[in-house]
């Protein structure tokens, strides 16, 4: 029986098996960095076309039909923008802008939410999005992973008379789409994540596992109280090592008890 299983253990992949395994290998390698520079080009050629429709005569510059030229330029008017935005002529117009924009009907509340949202998750105060939490849903013994845009507040907080946390719970592989839940703080389950980490396990389907940067630290724990046994074992030795001399203390009395034989002599004399 053992020499007819020894072909089998020695049997390498033919030609196709390399094939397909060298194949397999090369996408793994290729794939995430073709994707990268597909994303950043196409990002890139949109901001180029956008800033070229915005600013007038941006064709007709030498430099135009560089690529990130357009982004270059975004960010700069941006920056300058937000420049002048701090002064004092900035902020009136501003609220001259904003005064004609809520005085239109449709306009008014895409402006005010969109304003609303940007400047509560640029907010450097904000905790909108900066954690990461485990929230039983649709019913229990089921999980999933949820953003925690802040605390409840407003109407929903003075009706319900509980400590609750707004948690953003998205959908695979969209995270852009989800659902909010008003959840009770003492029912969610804060994890030490990161919301990268998180956007990875969502996005991919839970096909990218973050690694527990914990795990490690509790292995060890366990295996140190092993290492100082051995240590507890040694005054045991020495404990029996101390009690030897006791045993030979009756012997040196032993003399004592001859002493009577030696006056036998003397009587007789007598």
């Amino acid at each position: 029986m053992s020499i007819e299983n020894s072909p089998q253990q020695v049997k390498r992949p033919g030609v196709f098996g390399r094939l397909r395994s060298w194949f397999f290998t090369g996408l793994l390698v290729t794939a995430p960095i073709l994707l990268t520079v597909y994303i950043t080009w196409w990002a890139i050629q949109l901001i180029d076309g956008q800033v070229a429709g915005i600013l007038p005569g941006f064709d007709q510059l030498r430099f135009a039909n560089v690529p990130g030229v357009g982004l270059v330029i975004g960010v700069l008017l941006i920056t300058v923008i937000g420049a002048i935005a701090a002064g004092f002529l900035g902020r009136w117009i501003i609220k001259l802008g904003e005064s004609i924009l809520n005085r239109m009907p449709v306009v008014r509340t895409i402006y005010g939410a969109s304003k609303q949202i940007l400047e509560t998750v640029i907010s450097t105060q904000s905790d909108a999005f900066r954690e990461v939490v485990l929230v039983e849903y649709p019913r229990r013994d089921l999980w999933v992973i949820g953003f925690v845009t802040g605390g409840t507040k407003g109407e929903v907080a003075r009706r319900v008379d509980i400590d609750m946390v707004n948690v953003f719970v998205p959908t695979t592989p969209n995270p852009t789409s989800g659902f909010l839940l008003f959840c009770p703080r003492n029912d969610v389950i804060f994890m030490e994540m990161s919301v990268e980490d998180a956007v990875k396990l969502v996005v991919s389907g839970g096909i990218v596992t973050p690694p527990d940067e914990k795990a490690p630290k509790k292995v060890a724990s366990k295996t140190a109280p092993s290492k100082k046994a051995p240590a507890k074992k040694a005054p045991a030795k020495k404990a029996a090592a101390k009690k030897a001399p006791a045993k030979k203390a009756p012997a040196k009395r032993a003399p004592s008890r001859k002493a009577p034989s030696k006056k036998a002599p003397a009587s007789k004399g007598a």
